[in-house]
């Protein structure tokens, strides 16, 4: 009988212990992981030229663009192949001789890319051997701000095999550049992008910042800076300075992406921005420049 009552005891122990580690399970969450950005090796290319020429005659380029996107694939980065958008872009005809400065642009906005990183690539030729240095400049693609920058130059050889080369000078600093991007990208998810938005009036504005525009009694520099401190991504703003015909915010944040998901552009910000205006009734012409955002009331 006391054996029987024992099991008995034994028993529910085990059901009890496993019901509250089947608790722990449920309370348990997945430790959190790092977002990656989707990245872009593109060539850099010196004002005035074409992009496409500059890619296609240059093969020391072209190598060691392929050898940066391979780089960040073996480390399981989301890539996006530079040729194929071109090729895109030629194929729907947008290349044009008369569109060379908007070339890099509409790469990077048809890419979808969240950051980009510029290829340099030149050949060093001397008696005691050859080498290749590899600039890499990475941006991101919607701010159009710099985010990390490194420069790498391989050991001599002698030898013509610049494609090796090449790659000997990728690999020793793309760990430390992909290290920096993700830190830079990081602490876009956590804090947003940073943009920055100019507002000055036109010549033949009748009014001016400290005019009243609606019934509320708020001044319009007062009207409009609490509308950036709501727009903006976690209420994060500066106002560097406002005058009677302009106001200067050095810093607005805005997010990642919108509520569905989606990469929030400057341009709807700016959008926004221009909705406002409108409510107030105020007309405004817009500029985007990068992450610059210029609004001039008429």
């Amino acid at each position: 009988m006391i054996e029987m009552i024992n099991k008995k005891i034994l028993t529910l122990l085990l059901l009890l212990l496993a019901a509250g580690t089947a608790g722990l399970a449920q309370d348990e969450k997945p430790a959190p992981t790092t977002i990656q950005p989707t990245i872009m090796a593109i060539p850099f290319t010196p004002e005035g030229r074409s992009l496409r020429q500059n890619f296609e005659r240059n093969d020391i380029l072209r190598i060691a663009i392929t050898k940066v996107k391979e780089a960040f694939d073996d480390r399981g980065v989301n890539t996006i192949d530079f040729r194929a958008k071109l090729k895109q872009l030629n194929n729907t005809g947008a290349l044009t001789d008369e569109q060379q400065r908007s070339i890099k642009d509409d790469v990077v906005a048809l890419s979808g890319a969240d950051i980009y990183v510029e290829v340099e690539a030149k050949k060093n030729h001397s008696s005691t051997g050859n080498s290749v240095t590899v600039i890499m400049t990475a941006y991101d693609a919607f701010s159009g701000e710099s985010l990390a920058n490194k420069v790498s130059t391989s050991p001599k050889f002698k030898t013509t095999n610049f494609a090796k080369l090449t790659e000997k000078a990728v690999e020793a600093e793309i760990d430390n550049l992909l290290n920096t991007i993700q830190e830079k990208f990081n602490d876009i998810v956590e804090n947003g992008r940073t943009i920055v938005l100019n507002i000055g009036l036109s010549e033949d504005a009748d009014y001016d910042f400290d005019a009243e525009v609606d019934d509320s009694g708020d001044l319009l520099s007062d009207l409009i800076e609490d509308w950036v401190q709501d727009a903006s991504f976690k209420n994060y703003y500066h106002l560097q300075g406002v005058t009677d015909t302009k106001m200067i915010f050095d810093l607005v944040k805005i997010p990642l992406k919108d509520d569905r998901g989606r990469s929030y552009r400057v341009s709807k910000f700016g959008a926004r921005f221009k909705k406002f205006l409108k409510s107030k009734g105020l007309d405004a012409s817009r500029v985007i420049n990068g992450n610059n955002l210029v609004f001039t009331l008429k």
